[in-house]
């Protein structure tokens, strides 16, 4: 048993302030080069991993997902690097597969000491007008739905404190 992995696993926290300063480019190759490896339906890799660095993209993608909030702070914590996944509608198991890879990009991150966090309504954001030009924009092919996104960026302030686990979250019958 792999005792180190394991603690590991369970010492990811999810990392909601980050230094405005950008990842290194070896960081944001590393944990790409993972989240590739995340198991897919019948191994199809169905997912599409887009990364965005660009200032002017980052402050597009911001504004529309705080729009989905109808909010109008940085749903994305201010971190420089946004990793969105997208999967195709037409493979049935695009939603568990773009899934599994948000996950291995959350570990990577960790593992390469970044901080990193899961957000939400990219599938919003990319059903828009705004959303269809921004994929067409990046030559990525039609049918395809946002999933989630990784805010991705260097930790500004120690990790939170893990939530005690809930009494009834495994049940077991041995």
């Amino acid at each position: 048993m792999n005792k180190e992995l394991l603690e590991f696993l369970k010492s990811r926290r999810s990392i909601r302030a980050f230094k405005g300063e950008q990842i290194a480019a070896d960081a944001l190759d590393a944990v790409l080069d993972a989240g590739v490896y995340a198991p897919t339906g019948m191994g199809k890799q169905s997912p599409v991993v887009v990364a965005v660095q660009d200032r002017e993209t980052r402050e597009q993608l911001v504004r529309m997902n705080a729009q989905v909030m109808g909010a109008s702070g940085d749903p994305y914590y201010g971190a420089p690097t946004i990793l969105l996944v997208f999967g195709p509608k037409s493979v049935e198991t695009y939603l568990k597969d773009a899934c599994n890879v948000l996950t291995y990009l959350l570990l990577a991150a960790h593992a390469a000491g970044l901080g990193a966090v899961w957000i939400d309504r990219e599938r919003e954001m990319f059903e828009t007008e705004e959303g269809r030009e921004l994929l067409r924009k990046w030559g990525l092919p039609d049918g395809l739905t946002g999933v989630g996104a990784v805010a991705l960026g260097y930790a500004d302030g120690e990790a939170p404190r893990p939530a005690a686990r809930k009494k009834d979250y495994v049940v077991k019958f041995v």
